[in-house]
């Protein structure tokens, strides 16, 4: 037997249409599963609002040229290693560097060690990609 639920809703035709286009531009192939990842979605917003266990990944793009960054960077790595999973660094061209980072804990320690990666002088860029453990999704 399936885990499935079949639900009924009631929405104004409006924005019954609006979902309609959503779900067609988005290249699903039924509203359903369109539904369920907007229902994932908000509650991995809600675990980084909880302040729970969360995973993410922090995108830096980057001076190279910039006195201290490179060194300053890692130190703020190095100072947040338990938050650290992995780091990947590409060289754009002669200058641009970009620097993902892959981080686990708290949301609160996430997005303080974002904003002392992206308060860096010759950062260019910086984004934080926010996900969930998984734990609570299924």
């Amino acid at each position: 037997m399936s885990d499935l639920v079949r639900l009924s809703m009631s929405i104004e035709k409006s924005l019954y249409d609006r979902l309609e286009r959503l779900v067609a531009r988005s290249g699903y192939s039924n509203r359903s599963e369109y539904l369920r990842d907007l229902i994932r979605e908000r509650l991995v917003e809600e675990e980084w609002a909880q302040d729970e266990e969360v995973v993410g990944a922090v995108m830096l793009l980057y001076d190279h040229e910039v006195r201290e960054l490179s060194a300053k960077l890692t130190h703020e790595q190095h100072h947040h290693h338990d938050a650290v999973l992995a780091t990947m660094h590409v060289h754009l061209d002669a200058h641009v560097c970009v620097e993902s980072i892959l981080v686990q804990g708290t949301a609160s320690d996430i997005r303080a060690l974002f904003d002392r990666l992206r308060q860096q002088k010759g950062v260019l860029h910086a984004a934080l990609s926010l996900s969930s453990t998984g734990k609570d999704l299924a």
